[in-house]
């Protein structure tokens, strides 16, 4: 198990000027033709994307009004709500539009060689066994904080933007949401009503790569 703090990642600005990548993870480590790549984009302004051809690209939202892709002039697809996701060929022509200002989202690139590629996102509302099958089974948590504990007993918190690779060993997901106890008004006879926090929302994604046992 490889946790991946977002504290580490390595941060580079766009050569247009339109946003901000946060890379969290490529395999191989430091290649330019890497079989797969985690990262955070924060996207200021609307524009093309780069080319990015013989890679599959999954694209998440996590903060903002939205974004508007279009791909090769023609198709469309908008993503509105935390946890919306695009696929797409990474060779098309990809143009952006933001829905309402500045936004984020996760990126996964995988090379097009590595087949079978699943990834979807999910509000974790219980507890949940992780049984990685082959390759890598990643777990990023877009919002909201997550223990993940591990088959030898190690336990583990994955905060916002945290990232968890997974190869082999099955581990276990719980939600960590704070105690009502201790929220103001708790005790006392406060009469305030309470909101309680949502669901962590967490990317997943089963990437079937042996490279990433020899990176």
């Amino acid at each position: 198990m490889q946790i991946i703090r977002k504290s580490s990642f390595a941060t580079s600005p766009w050569k247009n000027g339109g946003g901000v990548t946060h890379e969290a993870i490529r395999i191989p480590k430091g290649a330019d033709a890497f079989r797969w790549r985690v990262s955070v984009a924060e996207i200021h302004e609307p524009g093309p994307f780069s080319d990015f051809a013989g890679y599959d690209r999954y694209m998440v939202l996590m903060r903002g009004a939205g974004v508007r892709l279009t791909f090769d002039g023609r198709e469309s697809r908008e993503l509105r709500h935390p946890g919306d996701m695009a696929r797409f060929d990474g060779a098309a022509a990809t143009t952006c539009a933001l829905l309402g200002g500045a936004c984020v989202d996760l990126n996964l690139m995988v090379s097009q060689e590595i087949k079978g590629t699943r990834a979807w996102t999910e509000r974790l509302e219980t507890p949940r066994r992780l049984e990685p099958d082959r390759g890598s089974l990643l777990v990023f948590a877009i919002g909201g904080s997550l223990w993940l504990d591990a088959a030898d007993g190690g336990r583990e918190t994955l905060g916002e933007w945290d990232l968890a690779v997974l190869s082999g060993a099955d581990a276990a997901l719980t939600p960590r949401r704070p105690d009502p106890a201790a929220s103001p008004g708790a005790a006392g006879g406060g009469s305030g009503s309470r909101t309680e926090s949502p669901a962590p929302l967490v990317f997943f994604a089963a990437v079937d790569d042996n490279s990433a046992h020899h990176s």
